[in-house]
């Protein structure tokens, strides 16, 4: 590279120039655009080199354990420029969502020092972290000595992190008082509505501004006698289908998983405005929905929307941006909608999943992993994963800023820069932090499934529901 060059990535890994300036000045030179793109992520990377010793562990080798997601496959794609910075080598097993959980628990739970670090979301650092399988990562983010001073802690969008910090004490607010930072976010998905635009223009229909109204709208859509169902939304046997769309529509209605009253908790799903909002989501299941709902998870969910099986989807935003793209049938048809499914709310309130990165308590070399983590939830890995691979939702808001960010998801992801910055300021994790999560709301999610299959009515499933949750609560103390 020429000295004009160099000084020419060298100005905009400083911030003296923008990326559209950059793409401008380096095109005059002769240069591509994924020319260009190479050259400012290594600027990037030797500007992180000037200011933090990089080199300290250098020789090192640590182990990740990583789920199949676009997220990893960012991060492979960027590796070398960690190496390049760290003189580390980095070992990583990649597993699908259906066995990875299962992966973390057993080398967490047998005190493995196999994996120094893993992905997690934030719902598991709720058994982890109070069992002491997790590092409180506070004490790294504060220590200028091992964190370095770019790395922007205050740039997390502020529900994340509080999102994945926890006291351990049942019922207890998330980033509240005496938590411990059990992980730091890495991408994260909110609930909204995304749409086949060209369905809806051959149905010469609008996207629903309420659940009522999305009820009608997909029985509408599944009597019509088109080759598609009305809505998708998940329905297996799983606490993740209660988290999505569920949950997201329970909290816009005002209702609540559990209440909590001198530090015991008392299952409060089947409260009149649940019980509500619920027989909507039957009645939306039953009448618009897919014939085997009951065996549905994110992956078909997507598939349906990918493949134009389903009109339409309530679910993670980012699910609805993966099948707009890849060789999906329906590439380029999909659009993005914010959604408040109460016709009485001012605005969403999406729950939120978490994709985040955690480190064992049992890893044999944590300050260098701490290197790693850092660096992978870092701006400059982020902006590299947002600009030119498939690293949504960012977590870091200096990145929902970037002109290049934005111009590419603007381009071909209709109307998804919108239903962002409608639904982010109200999205959160709407459930209750408790020990019990993955039992309980599995029993949730089967309580469902009875309701749809017409085995119980709505009302009486919700109090059935929630007499056996306050009795596993007494149980365990909790309650």
């Amino acid at each position: 590279m020429h000295e004009k060059e160099r000084d020419l990535f060298a100005a905009f890994a400083a911030g003296r120039i923008g990326r559209r300036e950059l793409l401008k000045k380096a095109g005059q030179m002769g240069l591509s655009a994924a020319a260009a793109g190479w050259f400012a992520n290594e600027a990037m990377t030797r500007a992180l080199a000037a200011d933090f010793d990089w080199q300290k562990h250098k020789g090192k080798t640590i182990s990740l354990l990583l789920n199949k997601h676009p997220y990893t496959d960012a991060m492979i794609a960027n590796l070398d420029s960690f190496k390049k910075l760290t003189g580390m080598d980095v070992k990583y097993d990649v597993f699908p969502e259906d066995v990875y959980f299962d992966k973390v628990t057993a080398a967490l739970s047998s005190k493995s020092s196999q994996y120094d670090v893993f992905m997690t979301g934030a719902y598991q650092t709720w058994q982890y972290g109070p069992a002491g399988w997790l590092v409180d990562l506070a004490e790294y983010i504060q220590d200028p000595a091992k964190t370095n001073p770019g790395y922007n802690w205050d740039d997390m969008l502020p529900n994340l992190r509080a999102a994945t910090a926890w006291s351990g004490v049942p019922g207890a607010e998330l980033g509240g008082a005496g938590s411990k930072q059990w992980a730091i976010p890495w991408g994260f998905e909110l609930n909204s509505i995304t749409y086949n635009r060209k369905f809806f223009d051959e149905l010469k229909i609008q996207p629903a501004k309420n659940l009522p109204e999305l009820v009608e709208q997909a029985k509408m859509i599944s009597a019509a006698g088109k080759s598609y169902y009305g809505i998708g939304v998940r329905g297996s046997r799983s606490w993740a289908t209660i988290h999505p769309g569920y949950l997201s529509a329970f909290a816009n209605y005002g209702a609540k998983d559990f209440e909590v009253s001198g530090g015991k908790l008392k299952a409060a799903m089947n409260s009149p405005a649940g019980k509500e909002m619920t027989r909507l989501w039957v009645d939306m299941i039953q009448n618009g929905g897919p014939k085997n709902w009951a065996t549905y998870t994110w992956y078909q969910v997507g598939t349906d929307l990918g493949a134009g099986a389903s009109a339409q989807i309530y679910d993670a935003d980012i699910l609805g941006y993966f099948m707009n793209g890849g060789d999906n049938k329906e590439k380029g048809n999909l659009a993005y909608h914010a959604f408040a499914p109460n016709p009485k709310a001012t605005a969403p309130t999406p729950n939120v999943w978490i994709w985040s990165l955690g480190m064992s308590n049992f890893s044999k070399q944590k300050d260098a992993a701490w290197y790693w983590m850092q660096w992978a939830s870092g701006v400059e890995h982020a902006l590299f994963g947002a600009r030119q691979m498939d690293f949504v939702n960012p977590v870091r808001a200096s990145v929902w800023k970037d002109e290049a960010f934005r111009a590419r998801i603007a381009k071909s992801y209709p109307g998804y820069l919108e239903q962002y910055e409608a639904s982010a300021p109200g999205s959160k994790i709407y459930f209750t932090p408790q020990p019990l999560f993955f039992n309980l709301t599995t029993d949730w999610a089967a309580a469902l499934q009875k309701m749809v299959a017409k085995e119980i009515p709505v009302d009486e499933g919700l109090d059935q529901l929630a007499e056996s949750i306050n009795r596993q609560l007494k149980q365990a103390g909790l309650g």
